[in-house]
């Protein structure tokens, strides 16, 4: 059955009160466990912030460019940095054609505030829509997305992702005439938090839609270099020639654990970036030449990426031998994140509380990721998400302790 626009908004998250699904998710597990104290060392899985050894030439590269910081940088970026972004671009992903560095990168100063700004833009860059202006979504998804949208005045889709359609937006269900009031549609692969990865057939459907409806895809795919088998595809290789409709969204938070640089790019579709440009000059953060440089730096070196990857990897393979199949655990695709069923021991929030309180281990509810459908059906409700983001002594230690207090 295809799915209209009212089964696809999303209303709140579970049984809170009006306004409380729009708040951070991280703020609200803060409240949820707020009255409990720890039985064991706290092991914080809660946050998906890299914990790995910042790169070491780091340092040198800001030291070289202190003086930078004394002027305004330009919203486009440097050229250095643009010409790296793009260079790394061609070299990661098999691009129709290699991206232009002067009119198909943009600098970002990290890419959820760029993520936020596109859904603005799109809303004001595609022609008239039928009916009222909508921006799709995976449900759960980043909050930037909703944030983003609501800016925009837009109304927010919210389209289920379960384990029965491979944790992606099921793009078959979606109504024509959601299609043709669609403005934007965002897409992330690898997933946060369920860590699947759309195929080349995925993104070139999606893009056949863009084509056909005049929306933009906005692809956050800050996540694609944190993989432990497979590397997986950009929307921009089955963006065409041009890259029309198509942008993606990428950062250094999660790839060169820089979370707190705040050093991302957007590419592709020269036309929207032309438009993004502009709203960007006037409203966007501007990212200091020296962090740019910092950028260049990065993303012509992968040695640190690999060992990234490499430290990961020995975490995985914890969590594949201590979970097992428990909680439906799969090994994820993509990213670095564990999505774990829990519906049958008492909910996402009752075990979150648990864990916190029992074990010491602090995980994220993950109706709290997500939003509840007309039908009253969150698809996040029952899970719990886990960032394996810690050293991986202290991940096995969690895992340990999720298994013996679970059961």
């Amino acid at each position: 059955m295809a799915m209209t626009a009212s089964s696809g908004v999303a209303q709140g998250a579970g049984n809170v009160a009006p306004g409380q699904a729009e708040r951070s998710p991280f703020v609200r597990t803060t409240e949820l466990l707020a009255p409990y104290r720890p039985a064991k060392p706290l092991i914080t899985l809660s946050v998906g912030e890299p914990q790995h050894p910042v790169p070491d030439f780091v340092g040198p590269v800001l030291a070289k460019h202190t003086a930078d910081f004394g002027r305004y940088p330009l919203a486009k970026g440097i050229e250095p940095f643009r010409r790296a972004a793009a260079a790394w671009l061609s070299s990661r992903f098999q691009l129709p054609r290699p991206v232009d560095p002067e009119s198909e990168v943009l600098v970002l100063n990290g890419s959820r505030e760029g993520l936020f700004f596109a859904a603005i833009t799109a809303a004001r860059y595609v022609s008239p829509r039928k009916g009222r202006p909508a921006v799709l979504m995976p449900n759960p998804f980043y909050p930037a997305y909703g944030a983003g949208a609501r800016a925009a005045g837009c109304e927010q889709i919210h389209l289920p992702t379960t384990l029965a359609n491979g944790f992606l937006p099921d793009l078959d269900a979606i109504d024509e005439a959601t299609w043709a009031r669609t403005v934007a549609f965002f897409i992330a692969s690898p997933a946060n938090p369920q860590g699947s990865v759309a195929s080349r057939a995925y993104f070139t459907r999606l893009k056949q839609l863009a084509d056909r409806h005049g929306f933009i895809i906005l692809s956050d795919e800050c996540y694609s270099e944190i993989y432990t088998r497979e590397a997986p595809g950009s929307m921009l290789e089955c963006a065409g020639p041009d890259f029309t409709n198509v942008v993606a969204f990428q950062s250094l938070s999660k790839r060169s654990n820089l979370p707190g640089m705040r050093v991302g790019f957007a590419a592709g579709d020269k036309k929207f970036l032309a438009a993004f440009l502009e709203l960007r000059n006037v409203a966007a953060p501007q990212v200091p030449v020296p962090l740019q440089h910092v950028a260049v730096a990065a993303y012509s070196d992968e040695a640190h990426v690999e060992e990234n990857r490499r430290l990961y990897r020995i975490k995985f393979d914890f969590a594949d031998q201590i979970l097992g199949s428990r909680y439906g655990y799969k090994r994820p695709a993509g990213g670095f994140c564990v999505w774990l069923d829990v519906s049958d021991r008492g909910g996402d929030e009752a075990v979150t509380v648990q864990l916190y309180r029992d074990a010491g281990v602090r995980v994220i509810p993950g109706s709290y990721l997500a939003r509840e459908q007309n039908d009253g059906f969150n698809p996040g409700a029952g899970y719990i998400r886990l960032a394996l983001v810690s050293d991986s002594e202290s991940t096995a230690e969690a895992l340990h302790r999720l298994v013996e207090t679970l059961g």
